[in-house]
């Protein structure tokens, strides 16, 4: 699976949610556009349907539309209807099951099998005509995100199960700029076309979780909380950029500009665990990743995590994980 590439802010904490969406390995999968007249709902296919046909080494789902023309709600089964208009976005963060549709109470229509087979061996994108003849009143690119759930994702824990995000001026921004090259590519049809609105859903996911970061309370915890805090957010940048480091919580909080009493009381409050303990399962993250690859053999991925033995990692691995690293491999 491909990854995000690499995320610059002004924000402490920036790398540290670019290493782990590189980690989890966030890519763009499957990509529709919508077109409709009238009343219209549709509602959304299971994970389970989407998972197999378009990323089959994912463990997890997002969903997202984004509306390029006219407006629709979005509804999370036994939720309240979510307003969309032209040049807003919304994110199903667990790509529970949802209906998109024309009225904030609409029957849907259940996505069939066959659009899944269908888009999942054809040319992207896949085009959903939910017009009856008449003029065209909304637009909406659809798409997926993919990631892996485990062994840690503090950003899957810290997310609602719904965001909207969305700009002022629909031609400017992240989300304005991938509609408009979301709907080049649709329409031009180039070589390569497939690659870049993948790449494209990656950035504008980004894109939302920045926006959703920037609207947290003050009062706030949790991991994405962690990035906008001067000190716990440059901790978890340094543990994020030398992992293999023998880190000792005095070391970090005096690079993190702390003491080490607020250091491990702060980043404890607002994380949720201690620095140390964070890193431990950062590392068996990293791990993870790497034997997923397949890449290296497991003495090395020890060296780069920072064990200094095959057998002392392995031990680890599998006090965290349950299952030693080379079931893990297998598994994979």
């Amino acid at each position: 699976m491909g990854g995000a590439g690499t995320i610059r802010g002004d924000g402490m904490g920036a790398d540290a949610l670019s290493d782990l969406l590189k980690a989890v390995r966030l890519t763009g999968a499957a990509f529709f556009e919508i077109v409709a007249d009238g009343p219209w709902a549709i509602g959304s296919p299971p994970p389970d349907m989407i998972l197999p046909k378009i990323l089959p080494d994912a463990d997890h789902l997002i969903a997202y539309h984004v509306v390029t023309a006219g407006e629709c709600y979005g509804k999370l089964a036994g939720g309240e209807p979510v307003h969309v208009t032209a040049g807003e976005v919304i994110v199903f963060v667990n790509a529970d099951a949802h209906v998109m549709s024309s009225a904030a109470q609409g029957k849907a229509q259940p996505f069939t099998t066959d659009a899944m087979e269908i888009a999942s061996v054809g040319r992207m994108p896949y085009c959903i005509n939910y017009a009856d003849g008449g003029p065209i009143t909304t637009r909406l690119v659809c798409g997926y995100l993919a990631c892996d759930k485990g062994p840690f994702n503090p950003l899957l824990d810290n997310l609602p199960p719904v965001i909207k995000a969305g700009d002022p001026n629909r031609h400017t921004g992240w989300i304005g700029q991938f509609i408009q090259y979301a709907l080049a590519e649709s329409a031009e049809q180039r070589a390569g076309s497939e690659s870049v609105l993948t790449r494209l859903s990656e950035l504008m996911f980004i894109d939302v979780l920045r926006r959703y970061i920037e609207t947290l309370p003050p009062e706030r915890a949790g991991w994405l909380a962690g990035l906008r805090d001067p000190h716990v957010g440059k901790a978890l940048s340094l543990l994020h950029e030398k992992p293999a480091r023998d880190w000792t919580l005095e070391e970090l909080a005096r690079e993190a500009g702390a003491s080490r009493s607020v250091l491990a009381e702060r980043f404890t409050a607002i994380v949720g665990i201690p620095p140390i303990a964070y890193l431990a399962r950062w590392r068996m993250q990293l791990a993870a990743e790497m034997l997923t690859r397949g890449a290296d053999n497991i003495a090395s991925i020890a060296a780069a995590i920072g064990y200094d033995s095959e057998a002392s990692f392995s031990r680890a691995f599998k006090k965290m994980l349950g299952r030693p690293p080379s079931q893990w491999r297998r598994r994979v």
